[in-house]
């Protein structure tokens, strides 16, 4: 699958530190150490809609992490999934009258357009689950040849269903349900039924054990298969992409806080029982946007739609701006009167940056010109910068370190410039 074009990154001197994220399964801070090439797994869209702003912050989050990481000196390795197959987007396709695969194409060209507005840096290997079915189903009978799946009758299909046994692969593998995302079964089973699980299904053995593979059903795109015709539960597909493209034990695991349970939790638990290893080092969540008083989520239509702003002429840099103005953990609620606010502050950063600092050295002047009063060092306030988001990318603090520099003037005007489109993706020049 094509993903979209890279930004231009500047090379600034000096160097980013490793940066330290919180992890989800130790409830505490981890340094992202990569050990060579940082590995980076972030969750993919389902395109039954366009992007909106709890999209572009989470991987927006990650483009940060990158960035500091690039910084730092490593090479990263990022692999992203589309889910191009999948309950909502069948549903959504059936409202509108449209096929499945013409509404995919749609969206996924729509988000391209999107990331690319944004300078989010694509991923090495963008997957889609339509391109890996045969390696999925090849999963799928992995499993269940090591006892670690199971089939349930379907009275309204050709064939059984395939389920993961949790406990089961808990006992052969190094993960134990809960493990990622901490939670108690109590907990789990209230989320596994709003987050696309079917605990009251009859037949399973555990009522949180995940579909694996859904018998073909009349009027449904299937795919044949050793396991039997039909398509990919939701977890598996991140599981088998993940360690085709990064291996097992990878750097980090990104996504939105509601992926924690039940999707990262299931793939984890996926991966480990294919591979015997665990799936990654860090398990790192972008926290939750809401609109109008409730979470931001196509199921509840309160969009607030990246395509929609750049449409209506609003600067890409501005909702950048916007979101990097909260922490990537928080939750938050989007209003106009913040993106008018990040709209201020970029005009106010670029107009800094855009005329002369007074007193600044002619051309020509004597090598020991030292820098005039009143201005500070640029090299100090993108050592600030960076200090901020090697710490669990905390974006405001670098923000409120680029509004002190730019308040102040610096003496290297490039460097400030440079150093804010290389690690925060804004463009000022």
């Amino acid at each position: 699958m094509r993903a979209w074009p890279a930004p231009r990154i500047p090379n600034v001197a000096g160097c980013s530190t490793t940066p330290r994220l919180y992890d989800t399964a130790t409830q505490g801070m981890l340094t992202a150490e990569p050990g060579g090439t940082a590995r980076l797994y972030v969750c993919g869209i389902t395109p039954y809609d366009a992007t909106h702003i709890g999209h572009a912050n989470t991987y927006l989050a990650f483009d940060t992490l990158q960035r500091v990481w690039r910084d730092a000196g490593y090479r990263v390795h990022y692999a992203q999934n589309i889910t191009d197959i999948d309950d909502p987007l069948l549903e959504r396709a059936t409202r509108d009258g449209v096929h499945w695969r013409d509404l995919a194409d749609e969206q996924i060209e729509l988000f391209r357009q999107d990331m690319a507005s944004l300078g989010i840096i694509p991923p090495d290997d963008y997957v889609a689950v339509t391109e890996v079915i045969a390696e999925i189903a090849e999963a799928c009978c992995i499993l269940l040849d090591k006892g670690l799946a199971y089939r349930v009758p379907t009275a309204d299909a050709v064939g059984d269903d395939l389920y993961f046994d949790n406990r089961a692969a808990a006992d052969a593998s190094p993960w134990q349900l809960g493990d990622e995302s901490n939670l108690d079964t109590d907990t789990m089973l209230a989320l596994f039924g709003e987050r696309g699980g079917d605990p009251e299904r009859p037949g399973k053995r555990n009522p949180l054990d995940p579909l694996l593979w859904r018998a073909a059903r009349d009027g449904e795109p299937s795919w044949p298969s050793r396991v039997g015709e039909g398509r990919p539960g939701w977890h598996i597909e991140c599981s088998v992409i993940a360690l085709k493209h990064l291996g097992h034990d990878f750097t980090v695991q990104g996504g939105g806080s509601d992926l924690a349970f039940p999707h990262h939790e299931m793939s984890a638990g996926h991966a480990a029982a294919l591979s015997g290893q665990p799936l990654a080092r860090v398990y790192s969540h972008a926290g939750m946007i809401a609109y109008r008083g409730e979470k931001m989520s196509k199921s509840l239509g309160n969009l607030v739609l990246v395509s929609a702003l750049r449409e209506a002429g609003v600067d890409a840099a501005a909702i950048r701006l916007a979101l990097l103005s909260h922490h990537y953990r928080d939750d938050w609620e989007w209003t106009d009167a913040q993106l008018a606010d990040a709209v201020a502050r970029l005009q106010r950063w670029r107009a800094a940056v855009a005329r002369p600092v007074s007193g600044a050295e002619p051309v020509g002047a004597d090598p020991a010109y030292a820098a005039p009063a009143g201005t500070e060092p640029a090299t100090a306030a993108v050592a600030e910068l960076r200090a901020a988001l090697a710490d669990d990318l905390d974006t405001p603090r670098a923000i409120a370190a680029i509004d002190r520099a730019i308040e102040t003037g610096v003496d290297d005007t490039e460097l400030l410039v440079d150093a804010v489109d290389a690690l925060l993706g804004i463009r000022l020049a």
